[in-house]
């Protein structure tokens, strides 16, 4: 007679039910049987908050909350799962070429073959996109396997991967997850969907020499993407790509291999010459149209180091004898009962309506003009404006400096010709990928350095830095992103030692993060990442340096 298997009571957090079910039930089966009110396919699952795939089995109580696409966590599923289908599609279609995704820009991530020939053809797209297709169409499961650390370098190695090889040489463990897809294997940097058929929408499209892959859209997941021309992201993002191929930086690998060569100094140097030479052509360039210019405008996301910009721009202005004078828009936040609320009923700090744009524009105008003008000042503890008497003018070849993060939306300072302005904007643009088929996301070098500087300046822990991220990201979106293409010049602040650096600062901080919170996932997924990295020692980076903005040891007053 068949024994009875044990039974297991899992609580479900979408409907707020307990259930009782075998021991070894997936969740895939789980959620088979249950209707878990969710708008899309089911993509995985938190269990006791921390990211599994379906193919998770249940042997102990837990708690577990399902996500679809809507969710980051299983946006990301979907993507990666996506990308693996392309690298399919290419080895079944083009065995020879090495397909390398690079960054992202215009609402997709760009991808291109490594071959000195390797410039994509719109054959060549319409034929990967039908095979991608066909793969979805036949519904094969991403076999998940975990085997021994040596076992995985050698399929990496025989493969071709060697930057993954490389990668995984420096890796503390005796075991790794690798997927399997038709024959076909690989390491990702997360979870994947259980198989093809869930990848029911995306697309390729010939994009300069190599090919743009787009998702399904964040907010609606029934539509694609639409493509979005960004020449100029894109030529800072092929800038320094080309700069990290010529010094042989281009991944985790490499860069873990020049620490443990005993380069780290020299790429200190390197890095931090070619952010003063940038900012120093920047400054050329206003220097040369200092004629017709009156206004500065910076722009950029969080944590993005346009202040130590800002403050590095101005001394190469003075070199060349231009004075500025900065103006912080901050002092111009309407008084908290005027600020503008979002759907949620909360205030909306980062409208365009929470700054007062008409006294603004009057302030500017009454400066250029060779008025005095009287400066407001802000209580943020109060939520009030106030006056102290302060009052500025402007001198000879003097440059007004605003930064903020409107400052490249052009209804900021309507009443200021386009032709006196100068707009740069500022981002960590991270061009280090972990190997050279998973690039790293430039929101995760900015949350890192965020995460660091909320904790040390601001006095937020490193979960409430994550509890308010997704709001800060959809100010971004909304008030950044947008008028990115405004600007006259790109500066990429990111440092390609840095990552290293930051993980000595931030690990500790997300250790403290406890599975109590919904928020250990993210702080999970962000210690995996810092794993890969070689620590490096800080102390020969520069005070003039835009990471001392988030390290502290900065020569600059903020």
């Amino acid at each position: 007679m068949a024994k009875n298997k044990s039974k297991v009571e899992i609580y479900i957090e979408n409907t707020g039910q307990r259930i009782s079910v075998n021991q070894g039930t997936s969740l895939l089966e789980v959620a088979n049987n249950q209707n878990f009110g969710l708008k899309f396919p089911i993509l995985g699952a938190f269990v006791n908050n921390e990211l599994e795939e379906l193919g998770y089995q249940l042997y102990n109580p837990k708690n577990i909350r399902y996500i679809d696409i809507l969710h980051i966590d299983g946006m990301r599923m979907y993507t990666r799962s996506v990308l693996f289908l392309l690298y399919k599609a290419v080895h079944d279609l083009y065995p020879g070429k090495t397909l390398k995704i690079e960054h992202a820009v215009s609402k997709g991530l760009y991808c291109e073959f490594e071959e000195k020939d390797g410039i994509t053809t719109f054959e060549m797209t319409n034929a990967l996109l039908k095979r991608m297709n066909e793969l979805v169409e036949e519904n094969i499961a991403f076999e998940r396997k975990e085997i021994m650390l040596d076992e995985a370098i050698e399929i990496f190695e025989k493969n071709k991967y060697l930057e993954k090889a490389r990668l995984f040489q420096h890796r503390k463990k005796l075991y790794v997850t690798i997927y399997k897809l038709d024959g076909i294997y690989d390491y990702f940097y997360g979870h994947l969907v259980p198989s093809t058929a869930y990848l029911k929408l995306f697309d390729l499209e010939k994009y300069y020499d190599g090919m743009l892959l787009l998702m399904p859209q964040t907010n609606n997941p029934t539509k694609i993407q639409i493509k979005e021309l960004q020449p100029k992201l894109f030529e800072i993002f092929q800038e320094y790509k080309t700069w990290g191929e010529i010094l042989k930086l281009e991944t985790i690998g490499s860069i873990n291999q020049a620490v443990k060569d005993g380069r780290t100094t020299e790429i200190i140097q390197l890095a931090e010459a070619l952010h003063e030479k940038k900012v120093a052509q920047i400054a050329d360039n206003i220097h040369k149209k200092k004629d017709k210019l009156r206004l500065i405008l910076i722009s950029g996301p969080s944590s993005s180091g346009k202040t130590t910009f800002a403050k590095r721009l101005c001394i190469q202005l003075k070199v060349l004898g231009l004075k500025t004078r900065p103006i912080s828009l901050d002092n111009y936040f309407v008084n908290r009962e005027d600020t503008p609320r979002d759907e949620h009923g909360e205030y909306d700090f980062e409208s365009l309506q929470a700054i007062d744009i008409a006294l603004l524009n009057d302030h500017l105008i009454r400066l250029l003009n060779g008025e005095e003008i009287e400066i407001p000042k802000f209580s943020f503890e109060k939520g009030l404006r106030y006056f102290d008497g302060t009052k500025i003018c402007m001198e000879e070849n003097e440059l007004i400096l605003l930064e903020g993060i409107h400052a490249l939306n052009p209804q900021l300072t309507p009443q200021i010709r386009n032709a006196q302005k100068y707009k740069i904007y500022v981002s960590a643009l991270t061009q280090v990928g972990i190997d050279r088929r998973n690039r790293i996301p430039t929101t995760d070098n900015r949350l890192l350095r965020r995460i660091i500087r909320d904790y040390r300046y601001r006095g937020y822990s490193a979960l409430e830095t994550l509890k308010r991220w997704p709001s800060v990201r959809r100010g971004e979106e909304l008030h950044i992103f947008p008028f990115q293409e405004e600007a006259d010049v790109m500066f990429n602040s990111a440092l390609m030692f840095e990552l290293g650096i930051l993980k000595k600062f931030a690990l500790p901080l997300l250790q403290e993060i406890f599975e109590n919170e919904r928020e250990y996932a993210e702080a999970r997924r962000l210690l995996k990442f810092l794993s890969y990295f070689e620590s490096i020692d800080y102390e020969n980076v520069p005070p003039t340096s835009i990471l001392r903005e988030f390290l502290g040891g900065s020569s600059f007053k903020y």
